[in-house]
């Protein structure tokens, strides 16, 4: 560990990135049971209502872009403290929404804001740890943000039962406003900080998309978002009204497909020290679509098979993660914040891709539109990986 933290030991300072990394998750999956509930109450489409998903997750992925190389002229902290003030404003504003166009734009507030923290961890992670060590710490990490998907859509459920949706907003200003007090306790990891101007910190974006090693795996490894937020925006719409399910039920197993993101990582780490990072890619490629295929045939028989087939993807989907951020992580020297912000920004415009183009297939045809998805990001994907993995541009972690 290159940075020594004053009020944060090995374990509580991986916790504390954990904690920031799961903004995304605990800002969609805590309001997910929700959704039908809002189209009803604001007496909207489920378009408008799944805009209050992307819009959150493109804003997000914006401030991922501008927040990251932004932070290598400011500084991590201060950055990451701007930006989770405005998550928890914005996350009041979400509270405080009487029309879908007031929750739509609040959204975007508290999505722009919360990139800082998705921008500003994983640069954390790379200021902070190097080679092996780095590759663990973003499996444990990872692994540690899963634990907010299988928690939240039963806690939101839970607040629905005896609350109203609004609640769950004031919870996520409450995250927010938390973390902002325990961020003040964290020592700045960068080093060294870009003496140029505001304007050429952001121009720093453009010269690692150049990197031909970088620019190709990140295209190749963030379209495996697109039909995993596609089904977290659709997820509810398939099974509460699909399915017939009930909210409660719906959150258990959102929660079992959840729990197989917390197992992928867990399970690369042994697997790391037996089989190299590059074919445990390859063999995840190989489960994402064998899901998409298992979904084709038999998801639509009951809400059982549908979580099962998710589960291939799910597993295979965060499993990938760890190897995937190291191997991006180290075709750049330098310029950690603005390689985070591309890796970030580049997954979560993809996925807001996915939930975009789900909410246009109407509720009997979501389970194979995913399906078809998988398949087809899995198979093209796949072979894209095993045609760079051996080329020379391509630099491997060490």
């Amino acid at each position: 560990m290159k940075n020594k933290q004053k009020f944060f030991g090995g374990r509580s300072i991986i916790a504390m990135l954990a904690l920031l990394s799961a903004f995304p998750p605990l800002s969609t999956d805590l309001y997910l049971p929700a959704l039908p509930q809002v189209m009803e109450a604001l007496q909207t489409s489920q378009a408008m209502v799944n805009l209050t998903l992307s819009l959150f997750l493109i804003f997000f992925a914006l401030g991922i872009l501008v927040w990251g190389p932004v932070s290598e002229k400011y500084g991590r902290k201060p950055i990451l403290l701007t930006g989770l003030a405005l998550y928890t404003l914005g996350s009041a504003g979400c509270a405080l929404s009487s029309g879908v166009m007031t929750l739509i734009l609040a959204r975007v507030i508290q999505g722009f804001g919360g990139g800082a923290a998705g921008a500003v961890v994983t640069a954390m992670v790379k200021d902070m740890y190097t080679g092996r060590k780095r590759e663990v710490v973003l499996a444990v990490v990872m692994a540690m943000v899963v634990v907010a998907p299988i928690v939240a859509p039963v806690v939101g459920a839970i607040i629905l039962k005896f609350m109203s949706w609004y609640t769950i907003f004031w919870v996520l200003a409450g995250i927010g406003l938390g973390s902002f007090c325990l961020s003040l306790l964290l020592e700045e990891t960068l080093e060294t900080r870009y003496a140029g101007s505001l304007v050429s910190s952001l121009g720093r974006l453009g010269v690692v998309l150049k990197n031909p090693g970088f620019s190709a795996l990140l295209m190749t490894f963030s379209l495996v978002a697109l039909p995993m937020l596609a089904f977290i925006g659709s997820s509810a719409f398939i099974y509460i009204q699909g399915f017939g399910t009930t909210e409660q039920a719906f959150s258990y197993y959102f929660g079992l497909n959840a729990l197989g993101s917390l197992v992928g990582p867990l399970l690369y780490i042994p697997l790391s020290r037996w089989f190299s990072p590059g074919n445990i890619i390859a063999g995840c490629f190989i489960l994402f679509t064998t899901g998409g295929v298992f979904l084709e045939v038999t998801g639509a028989a009951s809400p059982v098979l549908f979580a099962l087939g998710m589960l291939f993807a799910t597993v295979a989907g965060s499993m990938m993660r760890p190897p995937t951020a190291n191997l991006l992580l180290s075709q750049q020297d330098g310029d950690t914040g603005s390689t985070a912000s591309l890796i970030n920004f580049t997954a979560l415009f993809m996925g807001s891709l996915g939930i975009f183009l789900i909410s246009l297939e109407p509720v009997s045809d979501l389970i194979s539109s995913l399906g078809l998805m998988q398949i087809t990001i899995g198979v093209t994907c796949g072979s894209l990986w095993m045609l760079l993995r051996k080329r020379s541009f391509i630099r491997h972690a060490g």
